[in-house]
């Protein structure tokens, strides 16, 4: 088995598209995201990790999935079939970002971490659509932003 640590083909990059994120530790981050994502996939992954303002991400979330709703991320897999690749571009809002760490009572940055990890999670596998499946993933979530933040 692969060390995690050293994924050379793994890729994760951050771009503040139409506003700004704050994100800190890029390079650390990404190595993290990629780590995750091996742990659960055994694949290498290609990311890209897009911030916007909700109102291009309502756009996107009309425009691609044709829902009419507000969201804080969008997880586009973009990896062919039998890829030795995980390859996705990863939208999050930084707006909504920042309107659920007030209403959950978290920092800005424990929330953008929540939301990051769980676009990796969805593309590692996990889902959210049952009650269940939402207790696994903020399960996940939580277990994995402790990670990064004890390492």
């Amino acid at each position: 088995m692969k060390n995690e640590q050293s994924l050379l083909s793994s890729s994760c990059i951050f771009v503040d598209h139409d506003i700004r994120s704050g994100i800190t530790q890029k390079k650390k981050l990404g190595q993290f995201i990629n780590q995750l994502i091996y742990h659960f996939t055994g694949k290498e992954s290609i990311l890209q990790y897009v911030f916007v303002s909700d109102d291009y991400l309502y756009e996107m979330n009309l425009t691609y999935l044709q829902h009419n709703t507000y969201t804080d991320i969008i997880t586009f897999d973009l990896s062919e079939k039998k890829s030795p690749y995980i390859h996705a571009e990863i939208y999050i809002s930084i707006d909504r970002v920042k309107e659920n760490a007030r209403n959950e009572k978290v920092s800005y940055l424990h929330e953008l971490l929540r939301v990051i990890c769980h676009g990796a999670l969805h593309l590692s596998g996990f889902n959210d659509k049952t009650k269940v499946q939402k207790n696994t993933m903020r399960s996940m979530e939580t277990e994995w932003v402790n990670k990064y933040l004890t390492q």
